[in-house]
């Protein structure tokens, strides 16, 4: 079991919505459209969120755990399809929040309702206000 945490904070003001919303708030072409914003944010992010070979593996075990996709498909990932579901999974749980920023997060709030297993438990708030994605399994 690898546990991973990825500094995030340089997403801070960066509006989710862009890159996870549903057919409801988006229309029907929601999928196609939030999966190519999250690839062209991935394309021009520098340096990229998974900078290390090690940090691109400990995302594709982690993504493996979920069981959304073979292993073949997983290993078939190049860096900027895992950065770009990497991030599509960080404004996912942004959102799950109740926030369209990561900035907007009420922490104290996300602490409670992922405790009690309302919401996912993969982000977190250090006391020097950097913001981290959990990566364990």
């Amino acid at each position: 079991n690898k546990n991973m945490d990825i500094n995030i904070t340089s997403l801070i003001d960066l509006d989710m919505f862009t890159f996870s919303h549903s057919c409801a708030e988006g229309g029907q072409d929601a999928g196609r459209d939030t999966w190519n914003a999250s690839k062209e944010d991935a394309k021009d992010r520098k340096p990229p969120l998974l900078d290390t070979p090690e940090k691109l593996e400990t995302f594709r075990e982690w993504v493996g755990e979920s069981g959304g996709w073979t292993r073949e498909e997983i290993a078939a990932w190049d860096e900027i399809e895992c950065n770009a579901l990497f991030l599509q999974w960080v404004a996912g749980d942004c959102r799950e929040a109740g926030a369209d920023t990561l900035e907007d997060i009420d922490w104290k709030q996300y602490e409670e309702d992922s405790r009690a297993g309302q919401i996912s438990s993969n982000l977190y708030r250090a006391d020097d206000g950097q913001i981290y994605f959990s990566l364990s399994h």
